[in-house]
């Protein structure tokens, strides 16, 4: 594999809740000659003028989202463009909603967002949401947890991520979890994800043209992730 992997990391001084950039750092370690581009809030983005071969944002406090969609919505049509380009994406938590049409406050009022979907987050402030997740894509079993204070509501069959096993999707009695338009995969489970899910690791890895990628830390990682199954298919698991 060539130094050309390039991954751009925004936001990741603010965009960092449960762990999520031990994402990138799991990345890396599978493919050392990777470059990785921190892009901080006041920055312009690398995508703007560079190529990069993956965007990654985590999870973020509720103020927080608030200064990322005003960072962001300059750089609107660049985004829009390289998801239909095949830039790969991956946005953890609560970040995908930036990209939703709205989010809405207990209140009714509303911050507006980038609309590249059209479904829309509502917040409930006073109940945090919790549960592990079960699910499949692509013939892939995923595993994770979910910790929010916001559903995202909206029609998302044609544009959700993966299929919910056991668990709760993007809003409470949906089986169908997160958002996906190209290679963009957005989703409220958290794990960390990647280090939780080595064979979606490899299949973004694919994706990016690493032939035959190798998993950094194989044997544990494996071993946890089918323990993590084994668990999570029990049926007398409690998921909420």
């Amino acid at each position: 594999m060539s130094s050309q992997l390039r991954i751009e990391v925004l936001f990741g001084e603010i965009a960092n809740l449960f762990g999520e950039l031990q994402n990138i750092h799991y990345l890396k370690a599978c493919v050392p000659e990777a470059e990785i581009i921190y892009t901080g809030l006041s920055d312009q983005p690398a995508f703007v003028t560079e190529s990069v071969d993956m965007i990654y944002m985590g999870a973020m406090t509720e103020n927080q989202q608030e200064l990322v969609i005003a960072a962001l919505m300059p750089y609107r049509k660049e985004i829009e463009a390289l998801i239909d380009k095949g830039v790969v994406f991956l946005f953890t938590g609560n970040a995908m909603e930036v990209l939703e049409a709205y989010i809405e406050n207990e209140d009714g009022s509303r911050i507006e967002g980038l609309g590249i979907f059209s479904t829309y987050a509502r917040r409930d402030m006073m109940h945090r949401f919790n549960s592990l997740m079960l699910g499949e894509y692509e013939g892939i079993r995923l595993v994770g947890f979910k910790s929010q204070f916001s559903h995202s509501f909206g029609e998302n069959a044609d544009c959700y991520f993966y299929d919910v096993i056991r668990g709760t999707g993007l809003y409470p009695g949906s089986m169908k979890e997160g958002l996906k338009r190209n290679h963009f995969f957005g989703t409220y489970t958290v794990g960390p994800f990647l280090i939780m899910n080595p064979l979606f690791v490899r299949y973004l890895l694919n994706l990016m043209g690493v032939q035959q990628p190798a998993l950094a830390y194989e044997d544990v990682i494996m071993a946890a992730y089918r323990q993590r199954l084994l668990e999570f298919e029990t049926e007398g698991l409690r998921y909420e």
